[in-house]
């Protein structure tokens, strides 16, 4: 069996989601995007990028007077991991029951659940 990935907090997916975005990114950089949103202590996104670097989602090479992060694994595949996870955990691996979850719980739009339904066509 293969060895879980770490799971991403919210607070360390909200640093990825910046760094997806910018390509690369100082501490700085994504210190001041997160303030667009929210408080967060300049030390703490430091910590927490030295964090992800430990668990493998980022690589830093030296630039300047600063390291320069970027993206050791692409968004799409982190995304997918954790959403396997998430019905690993809640729904004991099985899909289904989230789906019905999502088009029951009536946050879908009428043109999200067409969409839902031209996917699953396709993948006939």
């Amino acid at each position: 069996m293969r060895k879980p990935e770490p799971t991403l907090t919210t607070q360390e997916l909200a640093i990825m989601k910046v760094v997806w975005r910018l390509g690369h990114a100082t501490v700085r950089d994504v210190y001041h995007a997160l303030l667009e949103s929210r408080h967060i202590a300049y030390t703490t996104v430091m910590t927490m990028m030295n964090v992800l670097e430990s668990k493998g989602y980022l690589k830093k090479e030296k630039a300047d007077r600063a390291y320069r992060y970027r993206p050791a694994r692409p968004e799409r595949t982190v995304i997918s991991s954790m959403v396997r996870e998430f019905v690993n955990r809640v729904f004991d691996g099985a899909p289904r029951p989230l789906l019905l979850h999502l088009v029951k719980d009536g946050r879908l739009s009428d043109a999200e659940r067409e969409e839902l339904l031209r996917l699953i066509d396709e993948e006939r």
